[in-house]
């Protein structure tokens, strides 16, 4: 079989029971075609929060199993009940989304809960572009202009025709996530990072309210989409549902663009990059908002943006913290968590910039 980018022999500490897995999938999928024998089994390491593994299977089919992390965690995370949940649910509605083939809430098999999915085929782009895959300053525009598309077609969904109704918790959702970030950054602090008590002052203060409540996805990034091999500018597939939700489709946007490093950000910014959007042609901050406004009507003035921008930052460093916790605590030997921590410090001083501005 073809080498699956980004997919790694399993941590020591990640391992599981190959066989029963396998077993308990196949007698529970509505689908086992396929499913015959014993997976070859890899793990995908660019992740830091839910475990995920590449199970391939003799007869060809390919299936992805998610499970959390063992160890303390949020309180609410790593639900992957509700994760297959939202997947299935979306599946009629959205054509974006895995096929699930079955849930186990069984601790005895791999010692918590965990879903198998179909693998959507296809290009997922990393830290750096692939360098097989050509990309031209033109198809790089389309590709995120595409993106900007499929994030506002994931908006427009009716949350009640797609059962998603009890999602979220309906109107407040800005405030609720300044609270909500604001003290789990408070429970994650560890010695050697900076309180950020400033930014978390200046977004409670600045809060807007809710432009709308929709069906959002709430890590909406290049590493987390698929796109089409024969055509690197589609968008095929929207992977890591974790922390989908109901809420203001701002803050979604908000916490995309966290992670969009662009071209000509600073050298210490450039350094938190994870998905390849500093490439010729790529939209940048800016223009990524001004496609998404157009597409999808609402207006957002710099100076609106600004709280956005700030949020999505803030919340980009809890996320980083709350992964650094673990590794302060010694409740993980993964290395590549303690680099979580100087990222907090990063995030940090520009956050203090940007609260600096005049007309704070």
């Amino acid at each position: 079989m073809t080498a699956v980018p980004g997919a790694r022999a399993v941590r020591e500490e990640d391992a599981f029971d190959v066989g029963r897995v396998a077993e308990w999938i196949r007698t529970h999928a509505d689908d086992a075609t396929g499913l015959d024998g014993e997976p070859e089994v890899r793990q995908f390491t660019g992740g830091a929060s839910n475990l995920t593994y590449l199970l391939r299977f003799p007869g060809g089919r390919d299936l992805i199993v998610r499970r959390a992390p063992r160890g303390t965690k949020a309180r609410g995370a790593h639900d992957m009940h509700r994760e297959h949940l939202i997947q299935s649910r979306l599946a009629p509605v959205f054509d974006h989304v895995a096929g699930m083939v079955a849930f186990c809430d069984d601790p005895e098999v791999v010692g918590g809960d965990f879903y198998a999915m179909d693998r959507i085929e296809g290009v997922i782009p990393r830290s750096e572009w692939p360098a097989d895959v050509p990309l031209s300053p033109e198809q790089a525009r389309a590709l995120c202009l595409n993106a900007v598309d499929v994030l506002a077609e994931l908006h427009g969904i009716d949350p009640d025709a797609a059962g998603l109704a009890d999602l979220g918790k309906g109107r407040g959702y800005v405030r609720r996530q300044v609270e909500g970030w604001s003290t789990r950054y408070r429970n994650a602090r560890t010695e050697d990072v900076p309180d950020l008590e400033q930014a978390m002052a200046w977004l409670d203060a600045h809060q807007p309210d809710d432009v709308a409540t929709c069906v959002i996805h709430n890590d909406y990034k290049l590493d987390n989409l698929v796109l089409a091999a024969d055509d690197p500018t589609r968008v095929v597939g929207v992977l890591d549902w974790e922390m989908a939700t109901l809420g203001d489709p701002l803050m979604d946007l908000a916490g995309s663009m966290a992670y969009w490093v662009q071209a000509d950000d600073d050298e210490e910014f450039q350094l938190m990059r994870r998905v390849p959007t500093h490439l010729p042609g790529m939209l940048t901050r800016d223009e990524f908002v001004a496609a998404y406004a157009e597409r999808t009507g609402r207006s957002v003035t710099p100076e609106q943006w600004r709280f956005y921008e700030v949020f999505g930052l803030f919340r980009m460093a809890v996320i980083a913290q709350q992964i650094y916790y673990r590794f302060f605590h010694g409740q993980t030997t993964n290395e590549m968590y303690a680099l979580f921590g100087p990222a907090v410090q990063v995030i940090g001083r520009r956050l203090d910039r940007l609260v600096a501005q005049d007309g704070a």
